[in-house]
Parts: structure tokens; sequence; C-alpha cells
């Protein structure tokens, strides 16, 4: 951590000193919204449920012309766009009395979240580069993962169905979470350059989408990041904890529990793995991922053979566990594969792309665990999820013939049998 520390320059680690706090916003609200707009407000569980599908679906319309943007004005205007709308969508969240209100507000929180996973990686990538771009994506999402556990716990204790003032509190708190980025873009970080300048010369014309997704090695890899999260993050909070409930017979307790074993081993593993990866094929490191996170799925699978007993609530415990070890693999590897392929002129878009084919994951997701679920498919739910892990890894082996060795980790003079993207 020390010498992590000691080589990042003084806007890294303004950032990165702050990525808990700003995250305990969202970790005190993320998993109680439903229950805010069904149990608080009284809104129908279906209207609640439609209502919660707002932020991502906002956020994958707003992702890609979001990345335009950025590449044409900066990150940090268009981030603290984004801030904004996130603050004014909490505190209309936080007094919403009808549907109509709430849906306002989830989808100003929505634009933020369209723009935030691009900007800021824009932001990042513009700060560090090489091996300790891919340290600092690591570290970021450990500290963003404290950040959301912590305000859960938190948040757990606080609030109270009965009080909606307590409601209304945490959705404050998250807006005032958010003013930390605004002050650092508007003070430490207000030098910080992500796009190139339009009046200098340049070798080569800035990229658009459809050039971008042109290239072998974005394709593939935007493939896998759709399936990774369609896989992995989709089911966190729709197939894990209804196959949980409904088939492993644990409690809701356990659930919870199970999240709080998430967070405690990434926080404690990731160092150690951002050391042992260090110098790897990222394309390695990630075929070691999926057949992580297929031990994991068959892990939770085998906890119906046993529903109700110990057996099964030390099972999916397990799989969390697991499944987190697999996630300290996947982050610090994706977003840094992205913007090592990305150039200044094009970084916005990158990074857009990149985001979109997460939260294309994460609608997906949830929709094909409630269709195999709901149809009583739960053998074949989790050979879905194994079976998808596996695909993932041929994928990656797809993927490391097709990028660069430099994008793929490896020093630029190493020779290495990756065959330069076309």
């Amino acid at each position: 951590m020390r010498t992590f520390w000691t080589a990042l320059p003084v806007e890294g680690r303004w950032l990165l000193s702050t990525v808990a706090i700003q995250t305990l916003g969202r970790g005190l609200t993320l998993p109680f919204t439903i229950i805010y707009l069904h149990e608080v407000r009284g809104f129908d569980l279906s209207v609640s449920g439609a209502l919660m599908s707002i932020i991502a679906v906002t956020g994958l319309i707003v992702t890609g012309p979001g990345g335009t943007l950025i590449d044409r004005y900066g990150a940090r205007r268009v981030l603290l766009a984004g801030l904004t709308a996130m603050i004014a969508g909490c505190v209309l969240l936080a007094f919403a009395t009808t549907p109509v209100i709430a849906a306002i507000g989830l989808v100003m929180m929505g634009v933020n979240f369209g723009v935030s996973w691009p900007g800021f990686n824009a932001v990042i990538a513009a700060i560090v580069d090489g091996d300790l771009r891919q340290q600092y994506f690591g570290v970021n999402f450990a500290l963003i993962n404290l950040g959301i556990g912590v305000g859960g716990i938190v948040g757990g204790f606080f609030i109270d169905v009965h009080r909606p003032e307590t409601f209304t509190a945490i959705f404050l708190i998250d807006a005032a979470c958010s003013l930390i980025p605004m002050a650092l873009l508007l003070g430490p970080l207000r030098h910080v350059r992500t796009h190139a300048d339009p009046a200098e010369a340049h070798e080569e014309p800035a990229e658009g989408y459809r050039q971008i997704l042109r290239r072998p090695a974005v394709l593939w890899m935007t493939l896998l990041t759709f399936l990774a999260v369609f896989i992995g993050y989709g089911q966190m909070e729709g197939g894990f904890p209804a196959f949980a409930r409904q088939v492993s017979g644990v409690s809701t307790q356990i659930i919870g529990f199970s999240f709080a074993v998430n967070t405690a081993v990434i926080v404690l593993l990731q160092f150690a793995v951002l050391r042992l990866i260090r110098g790897r094929r990222r394309t390695r490191v990630m075929q070691i991922m999926t057949l992580t996170w297929a031990l994991s799925w068959a892990v939770l699978g085998l906890t119906g053979l046993l529903p109700g007993s110990v057996a099964a609530a030390v099972g999916v415990l397990l799989f969390m566990g697991v499944f987190a070890f697999g996630e300290t693999m996947l982050q610090p590897t994706v977003p840094a594969i992205y913007n090592d392929l990305a150039t200044d002129r094009s970084r916005g878009r990158y990074n857009a792309i990149n985001a979109a084919a997460f939260q294309g994951g994460a609608i997906a997701g949830p929709i094909a665990a409630g269709l195999l679920l709901g149809e009583g498919r739960q053998a074949w739910f989790i050979v879905a999820m194994v079976l998808g892990a596996l695909l993932i890894c041929v994928l990656a082996l797809a993927l490391e013939r097709r990028i660069p060795s430099e994008a793929n980790g490896l020093p630029a003079a190493q020779p290495a049998s990756d065959a330069e993207a076309r």
C-alpha cells in the first residue's frame, strides 16, 4: 500500500482518498430504495419494481451521448452536470409522495450513473497509466465496496419503516456525499485534462462509436464484459437472493450476511490479488476469474440438495466469498484494457462502451433469472450460470489473440504471442 500510494500523483491521492466516503451515501440508500417506495410511500410492489429499473435504463440511454460529450468537452464538465442531477434526484426522492415525482428523481439519478462511470474512468486514466492504472482500478473497486458495505450496515441499523423521516435522512445524506467529488473537480482536480485539445494537430482522427466497435479487440471485450456482468453482478440483486431463499431455504439474515462476506473478501484480498496479477496477461487473469465463478455457482447449486440446513447456509456464504475472490480479478483488468486501447481523443467513448456493456448485463441478468426461477427451473439456472462462466473463459482466449500486448498488461518491449488488433 505504501509503495502504491507513493507512486500516485497528487491528483490520484485526492481522488482515491475520498472514494469510500463518496460511496457511503449509495450504500445507505441502494439496498433500501424499493423498501422505501413500497412500504413507506405506499406504492404497489409492481410499480416500485418498475421505478427501480428507471435508473439502469436511463443510465444505459445516457451513456453513449455522455461518452461523446466527455471526448468533446472533458470529463470534468460532464461529471459536474451529472453530480448536480444526482443531488437533485436524491432530494426529490427523499420527499417523493407520488410515483411521478419518484420517477423524475430516479431519472435524474440515472443520468448521473450514465455519465459517472465513463467520466471517472477517464479521469483515472488521465491521472495514472501503465501497471499503476491497473492497480488503481483494483484499489478503487475495493474502496467502493467498502463505502457501500459500511453504508448498508449503517442504513440497516438506522432506518425504520415506521419513521419515514429516517429514509428522508439517508437520501439527503446520499445527496450530500455527491458534494465531495464536486469539490474535488472544482478544486484539486480542476486542471486534470481528459480530452485532447481540438486546436492541436493529431496523427489520427477521433474515433466514432461505429469505428471503435469495428476493432476486434473492442468487440470481443464488450461481449465478454456483458456476459461477465450478466452472470455476475446481474444476479446479485435478483438470481442469487431468489435461489438462496426458494431453493437453498436460508434466512434473509444469512443472505444479508453473505453480502457482508462479499465486501470483506474484496477489501481484504484486493491488494494481494493485485500483487499476484502484476505483469501477467490480463486475459489469463480473466480465465482464472471465470473458473472461480463457475466453481462458486456450482457450490450454490449444491446448497439446493440440503435446503434449510446449516450446510446450505454455509454454502451460501461460501458462494459469496468465492465469487468475491473472482471479482477482485475482474475490476482491475477490464477498465484497464479499455483505457489502454483508447486514445485521449476517444477515451470517453471507450469508457461509455464499457459502461453500456455493464449496464446491459445488469438489466438482462435479473430478467433471465426471473424467467428461469419463476418457471421452477432452478437446476437450469445454475447450469446456465456455470456454462456462462466457461463461455467467458473461451471469449478471453479469443480476446488474447486480438489484443495488443500492452493493453494485455505486458511491457511494450516484451515479445508476446498476442496478435496486434487490426
